[in-house]
Order: C-alpha cells, then structure tokens, then sequence
C-alpha cells in the first residue's frame, strides 16, 4: 500500500504537476515558459520600434536660431566693452551703449544726443570727460559740427583749422591765427566768453559770433 500510494503521488498528472504555466495552452511545461516570457511589442514587430526612433529623431532640434536681421555699429571710447555690436532695427545711442557694456564712470555722455536712432555701419564714440568730439561718427546720417562751411552748423572754436574759423562774421586770416595760437598756448576755450582774451575780439564781436561758433 505504501508503495502504490507513493506512485500515484509521484505520476506526472499528480497535484504538484500543477501550475501557473497551465495557462498558456501548451501541452508541454517547457513551451508554455516560452510563451509566457516572451516579450510582447505593442507596435506589433520591430518596424514599430525604428519609427518611434525616427520620429524622435525629427521632433529634436525643431526650431532654428533666428538672426538678429539688424544693425551693425562699432561702439568706441569710453565704454565698458568697445567693438561692434549687432543692435536690431530702431535701435538708438543709448542702446548702442548699452550693448558695449555701458558707459565708464569717466565718459561724457552729454556730447551724443543719446535718443538719435543709429544707422547700419555706423561709429558711435563715446568721449571722456574734458574730450571734445571733432566731428560726428562717420555713418549715412553723419553730419559735421567741428568744421565750418555753410550748413555745417556752429563752428567749434576749440577744433576748428585758421582757414574753418574764417568762416566767421568778423573773423579774418590775422584773426583766425590769432585764435588758434591762443588756445594752443592756453588750452581750449571753457566758453565763448574767452574769446575776448584774444586780441581784436571784443563784446560786439563775440556777441555776433554767439549764434555761429561754439565751444
């Protein structure tokens, strides 16, 4: 009895033949631990895979730099950072600045009209303080106020060559030298009221020069 009871319990069809592997619907246990740990592909086969790698691939780098499309100036002088700086369209002095790192604590801004729109190719320099701009930053819109000439506005006394200052109401070669050897040998003019130092210039003159030179 012993025997048979220790055959039944061992034959294959026995309770502990029994398990999850059933399920699969294979006869063998072998096959049906195949199937159950073989990998499933939602997409339905390796085609699937290479094109969710594709679209990855695709949807990357989507959007491109833009360009500025702008301006291009070369900021000089007293700034933190010269050179040129791209600036887009409407930009102004002031931007222009900024863009160089901004004025130093020595420069002097109030020479440059700060809200003039600059143009493409242009020089915007900054002064130093006690610096007096000759002429303006070469550009399209550039125009001259160091120099005489009609319509080139006020002369500066203080940059203008004999032969600019004779421009002048008044103002004759003898004059004009006399002008710049002065401020040669005492330094520029601090306002249009030293002009009286120059011999030959007195309170009628200057005050005819007041509305065509400058300092």
């Amino acid at each position: 009895l012993l025997l048979a009871l220790r055959t039944v319990l061992a034959a294959p069809g026995g309770p502990a033949a029994a398990g999850p592997v059933t399920s699969a619907g294979a006869s063998g246990s072998g096959g049906s631990t195949v199937a159950a740990s073989a990998p499933a592909e939602p997409g339905g086969g390796p085609g699937s895979a290479a094109a969710h790698t594709s679209a990855e691939l695709v949807s990357g780098p989507s959007a491109g730099s833009s360009g500025t499309g702008g301006l291009l100036v070369h900021v000089a002088g007293a700034v933190g950072a010269p050179g040129v700086v791209s600036l887009p369209e409407g930009a102004r002095v002031v931007d222009a600045i900024e863009a160089a790192g901004g004025a130093r604590e020595d420069a002097d801004t109030d020479q440059l009209n700060l809200a003039r729109p600059v143009v493409d190719g242009e020089q915007v320099r900054v002064p130093v303080v006690g610096e007096v701009l000759e002429a303006a930053s070469p550009g399209p819109q550039a125009s001259s106020t160091a120099s005489g000439g009609s319509g080139a506005g006020p002369i500066n006394v203080n940059t203008a060559t004999a032969s600019e200052l004779e421009a002048l109401p008044g103002i004759g070669p003898a004059l004009a030298e006399r002008i710049v050897s002065h401020r040669e040998a005492n330094g520029p003019f601090k306002s249009l009221d030293d002009l009286t130092d120059v011999p030959g210039i007195g309170k009628a003159k200057l005050e005819a020069l007041r509305t065509e030179a400058t300092v």
